[in-house]
């Protein structure tokens, strides 16, 4: 989060939440928060850090972005 006076800060927060919420929140309904817990950490360990592709990395995953950068591929 930034500090106060920094608005711009937390644009990229805001962008991933509103992510989360339109594409696993919106379409569920959970029964407990044990419940919904998990399936918000399945869902962004499973799709998107490893299915969803993302155009700031080249339109990848950011799992193969990080591969790639680690090796050296890209600079």
């Amino acid at each position: 989060m930034a500090g106060v006076g920094q608005p711009k800060g937390n644009a990229p927060t805001e962008r991933w939440m509103r992510t989360v919420k339109e594409e696993e929140v919106e379409f569920q309904e959970y029964g407990t928060f044990a419940v919904a817990k998990q399936a918000i950490g399945r869902f962004i360990e499973e799709v998107y850090n490893r299915k969803r592709l993302h155009a700031a990395l080249g339109y990848r995953p950011p799992c193969e972005f990080e591969e790639f950068f680690t090796a050296g591929v890209l600079c």
